[in-house]
């Protein structure tokens, strides 16, 4: 009979296409994967790796066999999600991630709750980029990511996921004190087209949205500073050095010297949350849900 954990081994070979990315995912050594599929290829009798320079690939059977475990493996998290439902109580560990932003603006809050509503259920968080949250989710990493797209940049859902709306975030532009716009009750994109801009990230999703809206108004930016952190670029901002977009999910408290500025199109950031739909029935993710939504309609 074929063994679960080296399935699921297998499994993590196939979708990071390397021993080390294997062991991250799954928490153990190199070793510890090279040792399971060893055994994994003694069980079936086959050759379900080869060399490949300095790393492996999967040969037809380990491929395959690796259709099969992700399949299998996917059966599995459907009976846990039916047994939970089942049995209805919120119990075991939830892996959860979100951008940075929602890390600071909504996690808090979210996960105290969990922890008082639901004591026999640990929560562990991560904080990760929209798209490396969903892949986390795709992978069977997290069970739960918040992620976001802007209203006219939408981020595609692969398929198998499940989404629920959090809240939407409005995003006004943070400028300088003594900025020339400082003082407007609101202004357009267009009036920035001479200014420097603080923004984050080269290939970062909010990122690439800005390059896009700017540019769909005539604008080719001039980029001075690349900041992760919200809170990074707004102290940039105050020091004078460009205007950044700032959400206001996260953004306080706003440092002394940065005014935050309306704009008269409005931009929002959809925020919500995603995870496998094998997984839908399970009460820790309706939970996660419940809470992170109720917490979007206060800060709405």
């Amino acid at each position: 009979m074929l063994n679960l954990e080296r399935l699921r081994t297998l499994d993590a070979l196939a979708r990071h296409g390397s021993v080390s990315g294997a062991a991250e995912a799954l928490h153990i050594t190199t070793s510890a994967v090279s040792q399971q599929m060893s055994k994994l290829e003694r069980e079936v009798g086959q050759r379900l790796l080869a060399r490949n320079g300095r790393g492996v690939r999967l040969t037809d059977a380990g491929r395959l066999l690796s259709e099969h475990a992700a399949r299998i493996l996917s059966q599995v998290q459907l009976a846990q999600s039916d047994l939970e439902a089942h049995r209805g109580q919120v119990v075991g560990e939830l892996q959860l991630s979100a951008f940075p932003t929602a890390a600071r603006g909504l996690f808090p809050e979210v996960l105290a709750a969990l922890r008082e509503e639901h004591p026999g259920l640990r929560v562990r968080s991560h904080e990760l980029e929209p798209e490396r949250g969903v892949a986390g989710v795709v992978r069977g990493d997290l069970d739960l990511a918040v992620v976001l797209d802007w209203y006219n940049k939408p981020m595609p859902v692969p398929d198998g996921l499940v989404k629920a709306a959090i809240l939407d975030d409005p995003a006004d532009v943070a400028v300088p004190a003594g900025h020339r716009l400082a003082g407007r009750d609101e202004v357009d994109l267009a009036e920035f087209a001479e200014d420097e801009w603080i923004t984050w990230g080269q290939g970062e999703f909010c990122h690439e949205w800005l390059m896009f809206t700017l540019r769909s108004k005539g604008i080719e930016p001039v980029v001075g500073h690349r900041a992760a952190e919200t809170h990074t670029q707004l102290n940039l901002v105050a020091a004078g050095l460009g205007v950044c977009i700032a959400p206001l999910l996260g953004r306080h408290p706003v440092p002394a010297g940065v005014v935050t500025v309306p704009l008269r199109q409005r931009f929002r950031r959809h925020v919500y949350a995603v995870w496998r739909a094998d997984a839908d029935r399970r009460p820790s993710i309706r939970a996660a849900v419940k809470a992170l939504q109720a917490a979007g309609e206060r800060l709405g």
